[in-house]
């Protein structure tokens, strides 16, 4: 390696670095509580688990899957020489925010390895600026965990398929998304089998181990809890109940039973319940269309990264829920299509940056003005959710402008 690209990736890593640290420190300056879900949510999951008391997802049914209790309880076990001296809350913080830079470092490292092409430097910059861009929710949320294990199976999809599709599992097992960059590589993969044996044997071994622990109906009460929910007022959906909010003729509640805030108004519970049909019904269309032009023998480099994105930004686009780390599903997607065909992934990039400035100004920047329906926050949100479908458009037209050869059978 040259002096100047030596020069070159020791800058990346600094400016990763440094936004690392200036994010987390602003959780502690911004408004509207960036941190609260660590300090309210995880942490007194985490400590009734190590005391001995309830363990969510085992004992309890969970809004999550179970494996996002293990980084909670990781935090939870790194805070524990700390607390004396910092407090509990503090501590649990501090500790959170190191486990999130330890797992993105070494999937940052991953990415570039010791000699990245020009590719993964772009991938490594996109991700760097879209967490500075986002702020503390790209940090302190369980979904922060999800995006190095998805960049870390981007980066070994086409090396190591069954270990990147075993990573994808466990993901999905923190936070469902996952498992949809996992479908749009068995579609557009080429060793299918061996990922969908690698997944399945994952998911194997994590419902026999819940099994074992003493978990019934537990097991799968994550997917009870998501479809009981009604329409989040970030949510896409939720858009134009929001200017209704604005004129007055709708209202906006807090939901003490899982903790975020709704919209009350003529039509809102129809809304939420026709939402999660109509993601199962976009979900499956995505994949038709996928493998559609698999079988016409669309390469895994022009296919699997809009494939990917489609998929992810569907997850979102129609789901009842909007809350502001789901636009860190969109960072992984992305680094992957930087990585597999950087010269088509400019607009997608630059979409997804100003998806996370424009969360950053929903929430925490502008959160208080929304939950009071001022037209200017709702402006900012109605843009950031035009702005998804847009995305989820120009996804589609990227599997569908995937070059096909002449009609071929899908290969193992």
């Amino acid at each position: 390696m040259t002096r100047r690209a030596r020069a070159r990736l020791l800058l990346l890593w600094g400016a990763f670095l440094v936004v690392h640290v200036v994010t987390a420190a602003l959780g502690w300056v911004y408004p509207s509580q960036p941190m609260g879900d660590v300090v309210l949510v995880y942490e007194p999951w985490a400590s009734a688990a190590l005391s001995g008391g309830a363990v969510v997802g085992v004992t309890d049914t969970w809004v999550y899957p179970q494996l996002a209790l293990v980084p909670m309880l990781a935090a939870g076990l790194l805070s524990t020489p700390l607390v004396g001296v910092l407090g509990a809350s503090t501590a649990y913080l501090l500790a959170w925010a190191a486990l999130m830079t330890v797992l993105d470092t070494v999937a940052f490292a991953t990415l570039l390895g010791r000699s990245p092409a020009a590719p993964r430097r772009a991938a490594a910059w996109f991700w760097t600026g879209a967490l500075l861009l986002l702020g503390p929710v790209g940090l302190y949320r369980i979904d922060a965990v999800t995006v190095p294990v998805v960049v870390l199976a981007a980066a070994w999809l086409v090396s190591r398929p069954a270990l990147a599709a075993a990573l994808l599992a466990v993901g999905a097992w923190i936070k469902i998304w996952p498992g949809a960059v996992l479908l749009a590589a068995v579609v557009a993969g080429r060793a299918r089998l061996r990922m969908l044996s690698a997944a399945l044997m994952v998911t194997a071994g994590v419902i026999a181990t819940l099994l074992l622990l003493g978990a019934r109906e537990e097991v799968f009460g994550f997917l009870a809890e998501q479809t009981g929910r009604g329409l989040q007022i970030e949510a896409v959906a939720a858009t134009p109940f929001l200017w209704m909010a604005a004129r007055g003729d709708a209202r906006i509640e807090y939901s003490f039973d899982i903790l975020t805030f709704q919209v009350a108004a003529p039509g809102a519970d129809v809304v939420a319940a026709l939402l999660t049909p109509l993601m199962a019904v976009v979900v499956v269309g995505l994949t038709v269309l996928g493998l559609s032009r698999a079988r016409r023998g669309a390469s895994m480099a022009r296919l699997l990264p809009p494939l990917a994105l489609a998929l992810v930004t569907a997850l979102i686009v129609t789901n009842k829920v909007g809350s502001p780390q789901f636009q860190t599903w969109l960072i992984a997607p992305v680094v992957l299509w930087i990585v597999f065909d950087r010269r088509r992934a400019g607009l997608p990039a630059a979409m997804v940056l100003g998806l996370c400035l424009l969360t950053w100004l929903v929430y925490p920047i502008g959160y208080d003005a929304l939950l009071q329906a001022w037209p200017l926050a709702v402006v900012v949100l109605s843009l950031r959710n035009a702005l998804l479908i847009v995305l989820l458009v120009v996804a589609v037209r990227a599997i569908l402008r995937a070059p096909a050869s002449r009609p071929t059978p899908i290969q193992e």
